[in-house]
């Protein structure tokens, strides 16, 4: 198979988690007989400093072009300490977002049964929590308009928008996920207070009438930020809106001990995005620190939705659980527990993961 992959490395720990998806990939080159090639682009602050645009026509041009995209993480701690710039990282991840029209954010969150004692949640509580999350990811309050801020800049507005056919299509992503799983389905809104939730809801059951044998629920954001926590084991599917689902999955990675293990894929019509979601984690950026497992799953889920090579995804998460089985972790995933020889920095363990030849 040939396919041209496009490279946005990013900001931070996106650079060094990037070079660990490539250093994978062309071993799938190699042992399955592909020709993945890649083109790298700027994207973030990264590409603030070259260009002045967190995403240039050039460097969308470039995506648009290719078969798949991989991305590191955008983010600088310098936005943080000055929220008045107007330029910031996070939109060219939002200009993407919409040139690409990937309206569907899939985030799989499921524990490898080795690194129960990473979580900061009980074991009992924890144990077989398997969920994946459906997020809507071109609407809502991200995207709404009108938004701004008064000239004294003692006032600001943003606006939670949803069309009816937007909450249709993702959910039809997620009924559809949902059959080939345990069949179970919690969507998350605000409807109690929203009128955006409001239409969510009434728009998810409305979808629900044409697949019966999948059982929907529905709740209340802050319960389920609460049950989440209380009760993992009760979701499989979560359908939720773009801010509700950038919330509840950052929380859901306490469940699998750390948001370096957390993959995610953002899907439209055409061209996927494939990123961790962890953030660039500029504290621990360019010390060999950084855990490439996110990213890698990143790629097997690219591999599998975007070039329908389930066989390839495969081996690449079995290569990654046998590692864990092993006792390797990176710094984020040891305990007191871990010993030292068995504590890898980024490159050493992309490195222990390749080499885990039983499967790759």
């Amino acid at each position: 198979m040939k396919k041209k992959i496009t490279l946005l490395p990013g900001d931070g720990i996106g650079r060094e988690v990037i070079q660990a998806a490539k250093a994978i990939l062309e071993v799938i080159n190699k042992q399955f007989k592909h020709e993945f090639t890649f083109e790298y682009g700027q994207i973030g602050h990264a590409a603030i400093e070259e260009s002045g645009e967190p995403l240039t026509d050039e460097t969308l041009e470039i995506c648009l072009s290719s078969d798949a995209i991989l991305l590191g993480a955008v983010g600088d701690p310098k936005y943080d300490k000055d929220p008045s710039l107007k330029i910031r990282p996070e939109q060219g991840l939002l200009k993407l977002r919409k040139a690409l029209g990937l309206y569907n954010n899939i985030r799989p969150i499921q524990l490898f049964d080795e690194l129960i004692g990473a979580s900061s949640l009980k074991p009992e509580v924890i144990r077989g929590a398997d969920i994946v999350f459906f997020r809507e990811l071109t609407g809502g309050i991200y995207f709404g308009k009108p938004r701004g801020r008064t000239e004294d800049r003692n006032e600001a507005w943003d606006t939670m928008r949803y069309s009816k056919s937007e909450v249709e299509r993702i959910a039809h992503a997620a009924f559809r996920a949902a059959q080939r799983r345990q069949k179970r389905i919690c969507s998350v809104d605000k409807a109690n207070v929203l009128e955006s939730s409001r239409l969510w809801r009434e728009t998810v059951s409305e979808v629900a009438k044409q697949y019966s044998e999948i059982q929907l629920t529905h709740m209340f954001i802050d319960n389920a930020a609460m049950q989440l926590i209380r009760d993992p084991k009760q979701f499989d599917v979560v359908l939720t809106s773009n801010m509700f689902g950038d919330i509840l999955t950052d929380a859901a990675s306490q469940i699998s001990g750390s948001l370096g293990l957390l993959p995610s894929a953002s899907l439209g019509d055409s061209i996927g995005v494939y990123e961790p979601i962890h953030g660039s984690a500029p504290d621990i950026a360019h010390q060999n620190k950084a855990n490439p497992m996110a990213m890698i799953l990143s790629v097997a889920m690219m591999l599998e939705y975007s070039f329908e090579l389930t066989k390839e995804a495969k081996s690449i998460f079995h290569s990654i659980k046998e590692v864990i089985k092993n006792g390797y972790r990176t710094q984020d995933l040891a305990t007191s527990e871990t010993p030292e020889d068995k504590i890898f920095g980024t490159k050493e363990m992309t490195e222990k993961i390749i080499q885990s030849s039983l499967y790759l």
